[in-house]
């Protein structure tokens, strides 16, 4: 009895083991959280926008808001996390613009308007192509761009940030890497073999070529704030830390002044 108990144990490991082995891509890459269709539009929060198509490299076709402030004193390319998509980050766009940025967001392959299925190796085209749009076609000084990123964005922007001269780099609530966090949560399971998605901020931050701005809150109830720590402690010179208070979603509302007055100084330091 004991020995079919096992056995029986072993082979439900062996085959949760196989699962996210194979499917760990859909773990990551959540589009249909909270869904593809865009709720609200940038107008709803009393923004001027327009919308923009863009061509990756490998043909996938993008959809993205490119919201142009009317003096404005620098620009931020958002990367948002591996849930939902533009129309759920008005908030944070309404900060941005209030702070004197042109903004262009944009959704990854397979999420929101935009055509393909995510990858690792796709959302990094992906934001090759916003780049590019912002420095091509809108002909905007790449000293004066701000790469940002939240949550899985932030190690996409951090890749950017190593091949590109940005302005500056902002990683708000990330993890250290796919591995790292995965290994945390399911400490049962031999994560770092099974890894075939990496998104590896930690590194990418190493590699950074703009000074860093690393934001979290210690009651982040997804990604410690152990990662922040080690975030900022790779960053190369000028860093800085910023924490937050309230959970991994709307913390930067929950703290609302403290947050919007680090981002202004980090933007007063590097603009």
């Amino acid at each position: 009895m004991v020995f079919r108990i096992l056995s029986m144990m072993a082979v439900i490991y062996l085959a949760l083991v196989l699962v996210i082995f194979l499917f760990q891509s859909r773990l990551v890459f959540l589009p249909d959280v909270a869904g593809r269709a865009l709720v609200e539009t940038p107008a709803e929060v009393g923004l001027a926008y327009e919308d923009v198509e863009l061509t990756t490299e490998d043909g996938e076709t993008l959809h993205g808001w490119w919201l142009p402030h009317e003096q404005p004193r620098g620009t931020l390319l958002f990367q948002h996390g591996n849930a939902g998509n533009i129309s759920h980050r008005l908030d944070s766009l309404v900060i941005f613009h209030d702070l004197g940025l042109n903004v262009f967001i944009y959704d990854y392959r397979g999420y929101g308007q935009s055509t393909g299925r995510p990858s690792e190796e796709g959302v990094y085209l992906d934001a090759d192509a916003a780049w590019n749009w912002l420095v091509e076609e809108q002909a905007i000084d790449p000293g004066e761009i701000i790469l940002f990123g939240r949550s899985m964005g932030a190690a996409v922007a951090a890749w950017l940030a190593r091949r590109v001269e940005a302005g500056g780099l902002i990683l708000e609530s990330s993890f250290t890497s796919v591995p790292d966090i995965g290994a945390e949560v399911y400490w049962w399971l031999p994560v770092r073999l099974l890894a075939r998605i990496h998104l590896p901020t930690l590194e990418y931050t190493k590699q950074s070529n703009a000074p860093v701005l690393v934001i979290h809150s210690p009651d982040d109830e997804i990604i410690p704030f152990s990662h922040a720590q080690r975030l900022y402690e790779a960053a190369p010179e000028p860093r800085s830390l910023l924490e937050i208070s309230g959970d991994h979603n709307t913390g930067f509302l929950r703290s609302r002044i403290v947050y919007r007055d680090g981002l202004e100084q980090f933007l007063n330091d590097v603009l």
